[in-house]
């Protein structure tokens, strides 16, 4: 039993990427292995890894547009191809990298007649487009088109609230994807026999171009190691109390 403690307690694990590819500017993946492991650790981790891929890595995403000229969601603009509802349908897949806290603003201001992309956007230096090409509009006529935007970096899924008082003044609410993570898989390949079987985790991670899936990873496992980083000061802390409350009651000394 006992060498069966210690062989555990030096095995290392190592971590590895065995494919790496850009699928285009918004489509990066990337698969990792994670070995060896005990039985039972791998469905352990992999399970934790792809909550915090998908639900705890901070994203950029334009959350706001507004335009003056626009009466409603769903109304249509001489001169532009698209409906307003399409216009803003575009502007939530503009794929953007930053290092924001909180919201910065942003504008596009084009001239017909054209296409309107990503690279019309003109943000602060804080933000980068992952994606020039992206498509906005199409402009068929001479006419300006002239949007305000709210950028903003959080995590996870923002539904917009549309409240009328917004469509009054020309805003409208976008709904936020934050998540620069598409979406993130695990495998796990098991190998041994009886108690000395072990697990190799295999983690399957598509980003949006904003970070690579390596930074993906990296940036998931340290946001959950600050999640358990309370655990351990909690124990530090009961073991401090345990000593002084033994030390405490220790029996007096008596000298005869």
């Amino acid at each position: 039993m006992v060498r069966e403690k210690v062989r555990v307690s030096t095995r290392t694990l190592q971590w590895k990427c065995v494919e790496s590819r850009v699928d285009n500017k918004r489509l990066c993946y990337g698969r990792f292995i994670l070995s060896p492991l005990i039985k039972g650790q791998a469905d352990t981790i992999g399970i934790a890894m792809r909550r915090a891929l998908l639900g705890e890595i901070e994203g950029t995403c334009i959350t706001r547009a507004k335009s003056e000229k626009i009466p409603h969601e769903y109304s249509t603009i001489v001169g532009i191809q698209e409906s307003v509802h399409e216009i803003l349908m575009n502007l939530k897949e503009i794929g953007l990298r930053s290092n924001l806290y909180g919201t910065c603003g942003a504008f596009i201001c084009a001239r017909g007649p054209g296409y309107v992309t990503a690279q019309d956007i003109i943000s602060p230096p804080s933000v980068e487009i992952v994606d020039n090409t992206q498509h906005i509009a199409r402009l068929t006529e001479p006419i300006d088109l002239c949007i305000g935007l709210q950028i903003e970096r959080n995590r996870g899924y923002r539904y917009s609230i549309k409240r009328p008082n917004n469509f009054q003044d020309g805003s409208y609410p976008i709904d936020a994807v934050f998540m620069p993570v598409r979406n993130a898989n695990h495998s796990i390949h098991s190998y041994g026999n009886g108690n000395e079987r072990q697990e190799i985790l295999f983690l399957e991670i598509w980003t949006n171009g904003s970070l690579t899936p390596k930074e993906a990873l990296h940036e998931a496992s340290r946001n959950l190691i600050d999640l358990f980083i309370p655990f351990l000061h909690a124990e530090e802390e009961t073991l401090h109390l345990e000593y002084n409350r033994h030390k405490g009651t220790l029996p007096p000394l008596t000298f005869h």
